[in-house]
Formats: C-alpha cells, structure tokens, sequence
C-alpha cells in the first residue's frame, strides 16, 4: 500500500520543525551556550512522535566510560575533562514503534538534533523552512516522523510484526564523530536489519560513510621581537611551508581520500616573531586501510617537509635558526584516528530501497563523514545514509542553510513506502534462524 496522495507533513509538522530550528541547539564542542536545548529539543521530537504510536525507552546521556574508549577525538577528552556537566547536558533519545522484535524485522532510523553553531533567522514563507539545523538535520527529522506516522495509518502490522526505531541524538556534529551519541546505542544493540542515517543526499542512498582522522603539527620554539626576528624561531613560516607542502604532497597521494589542510594559528600581533603555533588537517577516508596509508604519508610528507625548510632557509638572514632546529620542534600528534569508515551492500536491501524511491548512489561518491561509520560492520545488518537536499546546495554548515517543504514530503513518502515494502518483503533468513514475528525478540 502507498501512502495517501495529499501531504504527508500537516501543520503540527511546520509549527514542530519551526520550534526546533528556535532552539539553539550547538553543542558546547561548536561554543554552544544553551545546555537544556538539547534536552528540550528531545522532548518536543518525542512529543510529536506520540502522534505515530512511538514511546521513549531511553533518554539519558551515556555512561562516561564511553569517553574513555579508543576512537574518542581528543577535543571531546579535553572539553569532558574542562566541564562535569558536558555529557548530562547531551542525551540521547531513543523511541520505538511497538514491543521489542528480533532484528530480522526492524527497521532503525538515526537523526542528530545538534548543530553546528551560527545564528540563523527562522522563518517559513510557504515553501521553504529557513534556519541552523534546516537540512542538517532538523527537517529531516520533522520528515521522518511525518513517514513513520503515514506507514502505520496505511499499515496497521507496523510495530506488531515490525519494529520501528528512531535514535535521535546528539554530538554529532563539533567533531565530536558520534562517539557519545550513536555508538553507545549501536553498541547496546539498538539497530535493525536496516539502519537509515538521515543526512542530505539528494535522496539516494548512500551505503557509505567516510571516516577521517585529525593531525596536529605544533611548534614549539622561541618568540622574538619584530625588529630582531632573527633572534626567535618562526612559527609562522615554518607552518607556513610545512602547510603549502603537506597540501601539494598528499593530494591524491591515497586514491579515494581527501585532504582538508585546515585551520594555521600563530598569532594576530604584527610586532613580533610567534615561535609557537599549530597546523591541522583533517584527513578523509572510506577504507580503513586507505586510512593507514593516509596517516603513513603524512608522517613521510611531513618528513620531506622539514628536510626541505631546512634546505631552503639554512642561509637566510631572518630564518636560519628556525631551519637549524625545525626538526626538534616539530611534533605531529592526532586528535583522532583509526575510526571505523562505512561500506556496505546487501542486494535485498538495495532492491527495497529503490523501489521506495531511493536509488543508490553512483559508486564514484565516496560519501561523507557521519555518524554512520558506527554501523560499520554490525552484524546481521544492513546500512545507508539518506535525506532530502544537499550539504552544499543547502548551505549546511554555511550562512543561508534551508530546506524546501517539497524535498521533506518526498523524504516522508520514501519512509512510508520503505517501510511498507520492508513489510511485504522479509529478509533472508539469518543463520540464527529467529522467527520473522517471534515477541520479546533479540533485538531493540
């Protein structure tokens, strides 16, 4: 059965999403300085997926073990440490459709609540929603909930032999990878047979998820006065060079990642020599070992990097000392690595979501980093990534972020129908066997 012709979103969807893009809900890792907006973005969504049938059956931050395990950007170790109250400020919800079924026969939908900062006027003039979290992922989650609620009116089986689960979360964006979010949800083994990542995609899906690792290359050396920099170590043009360097060597060095030469900070003063300062790049992969290669080029560019300033300035006026002992102070350190990267496929589950109206994207689009990458290897499970608009045509992240309420009915309409399909179409059996509408189930 398909879902009725007429709009999906209603009223109480418009006024829900206008609500949450009010919220200010930057997390404290993107300078955020509400700490109940999270919480009260939760309750609203929760609020609203009553209308559906869906009830709460966890809304708590993790335990703060979660931080101390590999894979944990150092930014979230260092913002935990600085704050007692950094994770109680950033919980977790997760609602269900129905009892608990085995995995064979759920189906889990996963949405991130926070933003990243900037201030974006809200506003809906018929058409299109304006405002922080528009696409990324507020209107996707309104989207969501407006499908879900459409599969159970034309398929009452829903959350009897089907389970419906939506993880909405927080610390997805701020770097902070979904490490106090979604993997201590997946890793409690709520997840389905089928597990959406709603994230913009222009509505194909995207069975991919890169992960990226952070380097951080520090000077440490001597400041001088402008008028006798010689005196001093020069933290601005060794980084300088070491950055022209790094980004010329390492692009396209690993097939299939992606190099982000990032932020470069010394000072702001014009009458001095800055002998300390930091270089970051970020580093994007969708295979684990492409990652490995990636980190071992960097530490070789990086090499290359220094023998060649030292070459070049050893006989200038101005930077000699610095080329002189550029190698001892020098440091690469990482603020994170060795993430898990997504790649998934499953024939069944491509063929269902085509025929819900996402078809999956071409094989030459890597992806992007999310929060999905948790899903990595989850056993009996199969996982995408898809949403309505674009990260870039959308202005996620940027000034100007919106989303049309087109785009949201026709993500609504794929929910609804993957849902119905995922219904009258079974997975293959798993090797455990379980029944396809066995109570009280494995899973969720």
């Amino acid at each position: 059965m398909t879902p009725p012709g007429g709009p999906l979103l209603d009223g109480a969807d418009h006024r829900l999403l206008l609500d949450l893009l009010s919220l200010p809900t930057a997390g404290p890792l993107e300078g955020g300085t509400a700490p109940g907006a999270i919480r009260s973005a939760q309750r609203l969504y929760a609020q609203a997926a009553d209308r559906a049938g869906m009830r709460v059956v966890h809304h708590a931050p993790p335990d703060p073990g979660w931080l101390d395990r590999p894979g944990v950007p150092a930014v979230v170790r260092r913002a935990a440490e600085a704050d007692p109250g950094f994770l109680a400020a950033q919980p977790s919800l997760l609602l269900r459709l129905g009892p608990g079924l085995p995995r064979s026969r759920t189906v889990m939908f996963n949405v991130h609540l926070d933003t990243v900062a900037g201030d974006e006027p809200v506003r809906f003039a018929g058409a299109r929603f304006h405002g922080r979290g528009a696409v990324d992922a507020k209107g996707p989650a309104v989207a969501l909930l407006a499908g879900i609620r459409a599969a159970v009116a034309a398929r009452p089986e829903l959350g009897r032999c089907v389970g419906v689960l939506v993880q909405a979360v927080a610390g997805e964006e701020g770097g902070a990878m979904g490490t106090y979010g979604t993997r201590p949800l997946l890793a409690d083994g709520h997840y389905g047979r089928l597990n959406v990542f709603c994230e913009p995609t222009g509505m194909r899906s995207l069975p991919r998820s890169t992960a990226s690792m952070t380097a951080r290359i520090t000077v440490d050396g001597e400041d001088a006065i402008d008028d006798r920099p010689e005196a001093g170590h020069n933290a601005s043009v060794l980084l300088g060079h070491l950055a022209q360097h790094l980004g010329h060597r390492l692009d396209g060095a690993v097939p299939g990642t992606r190099v982000c030469v990032a932020g470069l900070h010394t000072g702001e003063l014009h009458n001095r020599v800055y002998g300390r300062g930091t270089l970051l790049l970020n580093l994007s992969y969708g295979h684990e070992e492409h990652g490995r290669r990636l980190a071992d080029a960097l530490t070789e560019a990086l090499r290359e990097g220094l023998a060649g300033f030292t070459e070049r300035f050893a006989r200038t006026a101005a930077f000699a000392r610095t080329a002189k002992d550029a190698e001892a102070l020098v440091q690469l350190r990482w603020d994170k690595r060795d993430l898990p990267a997504l790649h998934d496929s499953d024939p069944w589950a491509e063929a269902l979501l085509a025929g819900a109206g996402a078809e999956q994207a071409p094989a030459a689009d890597p992806g992007f980093t999310c929060d999905a990458l948790w899903a990595s290897g989850l056993p009996g499970a199969f996982t995408t990534v898809i949403g309505p608009g674009s990260l870039d045509a959308n202005h996620a992240h940027a000034q100007g972020e919106f989303i049309d309420l087109d785009d949201l009915e026709e993500f609504a309409r794929v929910v609804a129908r993957l849902l119905g399909a995922f219904a009258d179409r079974p997975a293959p059996p798993l090797p455990s066997g379980e029944d396809l509408c066995q109570k009280g189930g494995t899973t969720a």
